[in-house]
């Protein structure tokens, strides 16, 4: 909707996304994990949070990424974070990689249908959001805004603990951007 040029990988292969590119139509292409990492400026992860570690460091090196993975141990096994949230220990195996942490907290469905560029940015329903520089912050900012949700920046990685992580404060929450702001308020 927004008029970007997608490309998409999964771990079965370009071959196996044929169907979903016909869906999405001229602007979206599929290749290979690797090769969707190399062509992106943008590069968009949503894999279990167990499957980071397979991700290309290579070809994401200098890119802004943004994850929405969620640490759920049931399904990804015990993972030691060291006492880190789950995107800064995604940072320490990306090191250089600018990194944003967004579409966490919003299930798939509603990410597909409540963006609403009509609405001003304290009508439109949030995205929270942190990033591990200025570079993820802007480029995560504007992608939000161009989906028609409200950006709410949290700040650094460190920074989303209790707040937008599963069963924090805006996790899953259909809020606005003007309500959470005050519940973030609230709590501080």
């Amino acid at each position: 909707k927004a008029g970007h040029e997608v490309v998409i990988a999964n771990s079965r292969g370009p071959e196996s996304l044929g169907e979903l590119i016909a869906k999405l139509g001229p602007g979206a292409s599929a290749a290979s994990v690797s090769e969707a990492a190399r062509q992106g400026d943008l590069v968009i992860e949503a894999i279990p949070f167990g499957k980071v570690h397979t991700l290309p460091r290579a070809e994401l090196e200098g890119k802004v990424l943004i994850t929405a993975a969620n640490y759920y141990p049931g399904r990804d096994g015990e993972i030691d974070l060291g006492g880190l949230t789950e995107s800064e220990y995604l940072h320490r195996l990306l090191p250089k990689t600018h990194i944003a942490k967004v579409f966490n907290t919003i299930h798939w469905e509603h990410l597909r249908v409540e963006g609403d560029t009509s609405k001003t940015l304290a009508e439109r329903r949030v995205l929270p959001f942190a990033a591990s520089d200025v570079q993820a912050e802007s480029r995560a900012r504007q992608l939000i805004e161009e989906l028609g949700f409200g950006p709410l920046f949290l700040g650094e990685l460190a920074q989303v603990r209790g707040l937008s992580e599963p069963d924090d404060l805006l996790y899953n929450k259909q809020l606005t951007l003007a309500q959470a702001q005050s519940l973030v308020a609230a709590k501080s």
